[in-house]
């Protein structure tokens, strides 16, 4: 007998649910996120993004619920997107950020979103923004300009564009550096109004903060009597930065302007620190392993006290996501926070335990359980016998909704956002299957299945490649690579969580490095050969895709499959090694990743095992996607894969972006990657 779990996410389709989801429907979903509990507890606060896909373009709105459930409220108007929405401490106002002439600031409005009140001016705009929890301070992000361009070191020269580059990370993502540096500010904060003259922190530091290009307000945090500010920074630039992922907790103290480095002592990643409500610790995210990116990210608690420094998560080995103190400010406190573990996200808790030798944190409990995905968490305890926490929770087979969770970990759905529209479409069942790898271990492996799925049939089948490398295949709800979409096209898709990914200990997370074309590759072989043994699978209508660390996987496949595919699909992945190594930018990545250099001794074996080494023996067709501005990946891998298939003479087609990045964000250019997508798999697989 097959060793084979079950899980019916979906066990029957209503009656009435009978619509195709399409590319076109995904896009008239609202996309909900940022859940915020207001101080007392009575009130959710979130945001819906809404597209207008002819328009080509989305709008943030601004939404509460009572707490207890009930018809949403839209609080802010049409004619605004606004985002990074929360609650003023005090619970009076509610902010947000929006662009107003080309510039991101701060506003506020009532609670029933009248009286719309600018409150920053800040020439270039800000990035993220916090108060206060006294309402003294407010503390900002916002780019200082600190190097010259070469039209201003050779004033003679005005028009000229060029640069002059001496150190490593001139360009980032999807960005050049722009001469600017994302800095901290603190003004004082009267009643709706600035106070006084803000200060920049970090004045002529050439580091960001928050770290750039996607760190917000998570990076830093006030002390709840607004004297301490503790924010992250990578204090190095150049090329050290490029090697590097130490970042710091430091700490700017408002009356002394003194800045201590509270993480000096540890190499790898420290991000996301919060003040405990009681003032007396601090809580951030460190990974302990330099130049790591996906090393196990712990949950440490800093006393101010005793300078004691605790690791909660040093018996738990999944890394932790995202954390918040319980608010109620007793003798003793609870950490709730969102982890990975078998494909799913789920909240967690360890509570203090307060002793005369020191403060000490229970077992780590899981609060909710269940295979679904928590990506965002807000706590409100305002005092001894209030507690209210809402999540942000999706799956394969749910778009994101919030839903309140107990402390006993009881779940019920708050928000139906999308319950009209979602509930017309037909979805496919998922199953949870536990594969045998080649070495003798249990692989988890979730497998799509197409609506109205028919045993007595053959379907074509995907071979779904995660990317990251280290980016788990759980529950989530892609808009781009969405499971119910490729099963609503009529294909089952096998999804396995293969060597590399978190949420199954950090040997199976670790065990990807240095090794890109050995146990992980074996894994994916492995997936598809178990389901394959079932009849209804057409094992001569079978494919491959996936994009980043996916897209090199499929590269990989398509000159080592051993006739087992008849088609891939390879979205900016790595294509050849050597050249990718002297053309990303995070250098940290690719010597960890790769053991070193192309030219390091012993010579690291991902080099040996890139796909390019293999295009001899590429015998199928390939759609190649790529992106101009993916510097991460950058354009060049893609048109080397496509110049090598058309110079085969194989069936070959490239989509190219020039205005996208990594991803594909844009709702017009989303739409037409999925229909050149599936039309290309139609072609080959049907």
């Amino acid at each position: 007998m097959k060793k084979i779990i079950y899980l019916f996410l979906l066990i029957s389709l209503s009656s009435f649910a009978q619509e195709k989801l399409t590319p076109e429907l995904l896009f008239k979903l609202g996309r909900v996120n940022n859940p915020q509990v207001s101080p007392d507890a009575k009130t959710v606060l979130y945001e819906v993004k809404k597209y207008d896909l002819a328009a080509n373009k989305g709008t943030n709105y601004i939404y509460t619920i009572a707490s207890a459930g009930g018809t949403p409220s839209q609080v802010s108007d049409d004619a605004t997107n606004a985002f990074d929405a929360k609650w003023r401490p005090d619970g009076k106002k509610i902010s947000f950020l929006s662009t107003i002439n080309s510039e991101v600031q701060l506003f506020e409005i009532n609670l029933d979103g009248s009286a719309k009140t600018q409150i920053t001016f800040v020439k270039g705009g800000i990035g993220s923004y916090k108060y206060a929890p006294n309402l003294s301070m407010i503390a900002y992000s916002a780019d200082v300009k600190l190097d010259r361009t070469v039209a201003e070191q050779y004033a003679d020269l005005p028009l000229v564009e060029a640069r002059i580059i001496d150190g490593l990370f001139y360009r980032h993502w999807d960005a050049w550096h722009d001469y600017s540096y994302s800095h901290m500010f603190v003004s004082p904060y009267t009643d709706g109004k600035l106070a006084g003259e803000a200060t920049d922190i970090m004045k002529e530091e050439k580091y960001d903060a928050p770290l750039q290009p996607f760190g917000g307000d998570e990076q830093y945090s006030w002390s709840f009597d607004g004297k301490m500010l503790a924010y992250t920074s990578k204090k190095m630039t150049g090329t050290p930065e490029a090697v590097s992922t130490n970042s710091d907790i430091y700490i700017y103290h408002i009356d002394t302007k003194y800045t201590q480095n509270l993480t000096e002592q540890n190499t790898g990643y420290d991000q996301n620190p919060q003040f405990a409500p009681d003032g007396k610790k601090i809580g951030w995210l460190s990974m302990r392993r330099i130049g790591y990116e996906a090393d196990k990210n712990r949950m440490m608690v800093y006393y101010f006290a005793d300078k004691k420094l605790i690791d909660v998560t040093e018996k738990f080995d999944y890394p932790v996501e995202t954390f918040q103190w319980s608010q109620y400010t007793g003798n003793e406190a609870t950490l709730y926070f969102i982890a990975q573990i078998n494909a799913t996200q789920n909240v967690f808790s360890s509570d203090e335990k307060v002793k005369k030798s020191g403060a000490i944190y229970k077992e780590i409990e899981e609060v909710t359980k269940g295979d679904h995905d928590y990506i965002a968490l807000s706590v409100s305890s305002p005092d001894k016998k209030t507690f209210m926490m809402v999540g942000a929770k999706q799956t394969m087979s749910m778009p994101t909704e919030l839903f309140n969770i107990s402390s006993n970990g009881t779940e019920s759905q708050l928000s139906f956002t999308n319950k009209d529209l979602w509930g017309t479409v037909s979805l496919g069942r998922v199953e949870k299957r536990m594969i045998p790898t080649s070495d003798g271990k249990q692989m988890l492996t979730w497998v799509i299945y197409p609506p109205n799925f028919n045993p007595q049939k053959r379907y074509p089948t995907l071979l779904y490649c995660q990317g990251g490398p280290q980016s788990m295949v759980s529950q989530f709800f892609s808009y781009r690579w969405n499971f119910q979409l490729m099963a609503n096209n009529g294909y089952i898709v096998v999804a396995p969580n293969r060597r590399g990914l978190p949420g199954f200990g950090s040997e199976w997370n670790d065990e990807i490095i240095g090794d890109y074309g050995g146990q992980c590759m074996r894994d994916y072989l492995s997936a598809i050969d178990e389901v394959s043994k079932e009849t209804f699978v057409a094992k001569d209508k079978r494919g491959a895709v996936g994009a980043s660390f996916g897209g090199f996987s499929v590269y990989w496949l398509a000159g080592n499959h051993q006739k087992r595919f008849h088609a891939f699909v390879a979205h900016c992945g790595m294509f050849d090694m050597d050249s990718w190594y002297g053309s990303t930018e995070e250098m940290w990545f690719a010597n960890n990743d790769n053991k070193g250099s192309y030219w390091s001794t012993p010579h690291p074996k991902n080099y040996d095992q890139s796909p390019h080494k293999f295009v001899q023996n590429w015998d199928q067709p390939i759609l190649v996607i790529h992106n101009e501005k993916d510097f991460r990946v950058p354009v060049t891998q893609g048109m080397e894969a496509f110049t090598a298939a058309q110079l085969k003479g194989l069936k070959s087609r490239f989509l190219y972006f020039p205005d996208e990045n990594h991803w594909v964000t844009k709702p017009q250019n989303s739409v037409l990657w999925q229909r050149v997508y599936f039309e290309w798999l139609d072609n080959w697989l049907k």
